[in-house]
């Protein structure tokens, strides 16, 4: 029987509060750090590989984390955030004066929609896609951590979860998931068929040592 474990963790806050932030690459808060590092503690001992987005916000926690551990940390571009064009560095309530009702559209099931100039969800399922099939298939009984984005780990949990559905349905499945800073989730994959054991878990609700 051949097992992978593959724990998955967003990200904690930035600092300048809650913005549409996809390539923009603004600082985590000390808060945001620490809840990271509280996530960590937690499964630090069985962690083989970690493999992140190349944004700090992920990947600067990753590489000391993986020096702590002396374990691989590998940079990997396609698990970056959604470009989101134009409604960069913008909030909600700026986005919606600008382009009124898109947003709520978005929110509702993004399937066909792309932010002005920028990535489309298709575009982001087909790379992520494309890097957990190799991500899985390079991983022989080994427990990694992926340290990414919401919109990255929306789209991985839609498509492992979304069995036979079609295109749009998977994508408009992303919109259905928690997604809170410092969100950590876990996938056993056994034999090649995945598992969501846990999703979630943040710094206030993990479990008692």
């Amino acid at each position: 029987m051949q097992r992978v474990v593959i724990d998955l963790l967003r990200h904690g806050e930035l600092e300048g509060g809650v913005k549409y932030r996809g390539r923009t690459d603004d600082p985590l808060t000390a808060a945001g750090r620490l809840a990271m590092d509280q996530v960590w503690a937690q499964i630090h001992t069985e962690i083989d590989q970690i493999i992140t987005s190349p944004l700090s916000r992920c990947a600067e926690s990753s590489r000391a984390w993986a020096a702590q551990r002396k374990i691989p940390c590998r940079i990997e571009p396609r698990l970056v955030e959604l470009d989101y064009g134009q409604w960069e560095g913008l909030s909600a309530g700026e986005i919606e004066q600008q382009w009124p009702g898109q947003l709520a559209q978005w929110r509702r099931d993004p399937s066909g929609l792309c932010p002005p100039q920028g990535e489309s969800p298709e575009s982001l399922q087909a790379r992520v896609a494309e890097c957990w099939r190799e991500i899985t298939a390079d991983a022989h009984d080994q427990h990694l951590l992926l340290v990414t984005h919401s919109g990255t780990l929306r789209m991985i949990l839609a498509q492992l979860l979304g069995g036979t559905q079609s295109l749009d349905a998977t994508i408009a499945a992303t919109r259905r998931f928690a997604m809170p800073y410092a969100c950590w989730s876990r996938i056993a994959i056994i034999d090649g068929q995945p598992t969501l054991q846990f999703h979630a878990r943040t710094p206030r609700n993990l479990p008692k040592p």
